[in-house]
């Protein structure tokens, strides 16, 4: 009894505050990190999304995409052709989630629930957070090369070809692995601030990042001997292979902001209208990726004019201007290293840590929040070896790719309307798992097995393909059988939920809730919901 008794004491040491009168159930569902945002706490308005997507824009991973299109082929406007299609159908996709947060002042984690069950929504989280724990790594590593990079323009001795290391593995050495280790170890403090301040990382990222990127520039097509020659270069591949690898360049596009899509929602829920995280977000986007991404495909065309080789990463770049430049110019690689350095920071926090201690405050409620999910997702990402990532362009790219009633997302009886069944929504696991089959095959094709060509072009139209296929079979399913709780025409509740989305304590009676839900119809009826209004 004894030993229980501690265990119990330091359970509730661990646990994070949470208000007084919850049941346990819903310690299982909500905490402060969970809950709609309050007034006091929506903070962001336009021009807050537009700096943080200009600083999002300006980093190594974006640069990567639009270069590894010229490693393959395509010429330097067929890349921007594709970089711009590519983000702009993102930023579609981004303002209808991001919308969601920003009506509602939920994130993604309590959104899922509405979707696939108070409980079915587990799964999709996790799987979300495990993905934002291994790309944590991946961009982490990304910073340590921009580490490795101002260290060396320092003290030139610091070379990774000459210090190899006994790791076991080409991908990485120990100048590269200890650099990893101290930009890994420079972000922890960023992590400790609410969301609703770290927008002021985002600004400042905003002003510095974008101005070495453009002297990058300058600097590479100077050495190139201006930029006729670069944009003189054709594409080396054509007809069928070249359309397929156009479609690979928008895909990969995409791919990019396959988690940003997801969360955009735990960003603009600070949102101080709904309004403003449309319009800025819908131009922002596809204009600031497509500037980062034509300086990244400049860049790399002009490798190809320098080196008489194209590299396709802007890192190694300017590990060649260290190799073949003075003091002046290992102290511009100093400066613009450390930009990208920021880039990364910024980055990683934007579209990984916050996503994925979101997600892991919805997993453990009562023992996690944001900030603390944040920490775990740091170190799972430190111990994931994120270097076996990034050792090819193919190998990246490959890796790449109504109405809601928000106080019943925090409701688990069997009798509230997103239970469904068994608290699992099985409409939606049917169209989520119809979206991966369809591409099951292609998958395995893109990895070496030898698959049918029809199963490769339909993976080379992943994102579209899966998209479509889920939704379709969710259309057909919810028309054959209705979904509970569902209006006749498309609403928004917004404000007038401030006073009652917030769980309290439902004392589990069936009683309870048919009186509120026949409040909340009555509350309809006086036409306290608001039609949609962008």
């Amino acid at each position: 009894m004894a030993l229980r008794q501690r265990f119990r004491n330091l359970a509730d040491k661990l646990a994070v505050d949470s208000e007084p009168g919850l049941s346990t159930r819903q310690l299982m569902l909500v905490n402060h990190d969970l809950k709609p945002v309050e007034k006091e706490r929506r903070q962001w308005g336009p021009w807050n999304f537009v700096a943080f997507w200009i600083a999002d824009s300006f980093n190594i991973n974006t640069w990567m995409i639009s270069s590894s299109m010229i490693i393959v082929g395509l010429s330097w406007w067929q890349a921007w052709i594709c970089v711009w299609l590519g983000y702009s159908i993102s930023a579609c996709f981004i303002v209808m989630t991001g919308r969601i947060g920003a009506t509602y002042h939920i994130g993604f984690p309590i959104i899922g629930r509405a979707s696939f069950g108070i409980w079915g929504s587990l799964w999709p989280v996790f799987n979300r957070a495990a993905m934002a724990c291994i790309w944590y790594g991946v961009q982490a590593y990304i910073g340590g090369t921009c580490v490795y990079l101002m260290i060396r323009s320092i003290w030139k001795s610091w070379d990774a070809s000459k210090m190899p290391g006994t790791f076991g593995t080409s991908a990485t050495t120990t100048p590269e692995y200890v650099s990893f280790v101290i930009f890994w170890l420079c972000s922890l403090p960023a992590l400790w601030f609410p969301v609703h301040k770290v927008r002021h990382l985002f600004t400042v990222k905003a002003y510095f990042v974008p101005v070495a990127g453009v002297a990058f520039l300058v600097w590479a097509c100077v050495r190139a001997g201006g930029v006729g020659p670069i944009i003189r270069q054709p594409a080396t591949i054509h007809g069928s292979e070249l359309g397929w690898q156009f479609v690979n360049g928008v895909m990969s596009s995409i791919a990019n902001f396959a988690t940003l899509v997801v969360n955009d929602s735990d960003f603009t829920r600070f949102a101080r209208k709904p309004r403003d995280a449309v319009w800025s977000q819908l131009l922002t986007i596809p204009l600031g990726f497509a500037i980062t991404s034509f300086i990244g495909i400049i860049v790399s065309s002009s490798s190809t004019i320098i080196y008489d080789q194209p590299i396709w990463s802007p890192l190694d770049l300017l590990g060649r201007f260290i190799d073949d430049g003075g003091s002046g110019q290992r102290f511009g690689v100093f400066v613009i290293a450390l930009a990208f350095a920021l880039a990364q920071l910024g980055t990683n926090i934007a579209a990984n840590s916050v996503s994925a201690g979101t997600d892991m405050t919805a997993l453990l409620p009562r023992y996690i929040n944001i900030r603390r999910g944040s920490y775990i997702c740091a170190v799972v990402g430190l111990a994931m070896c994120p270097y076996n990532l990034l050792s090819s362009s193919n190998q990246f790219t490959t890796y790449l790719s109504g109405y809601l009633e928000v106080k019943e997302l925090y409701d688990s009886r069997s009798t509230g309307p997103y239970f469904y069944t068994w608290g699992i929504h099985w409409r939606a696991y049917a169209a989520y798992i119809s979206g991966i089959l369809i591409n099951v095959v292609g998958f395995a094709g893109a990895v070496g097995t030898k698959v049918p060509i029809g199963a490769t072009y339909i993976y080379n139209l992943n994102f579209f393909c899966g998209f479509i296929v889920s939704l379709g079979m969710y259309w057909i399913l919810c028309k054959l059988s209705p979904v509970p709780a569902t209006s006749d025409r498309w609403m928004e509740v917004g404000d007038e939920l401030d006073d009652e989305a917030q769980p309290t304590d439902d004392g589990g009676s069936q009683g309870s809730y048919d009186e509120e839900r026949e409040a909340g119809v009555k509350r309809l009826d006086r036409k306290d919901v608001r039609e949609v209004n962008f």
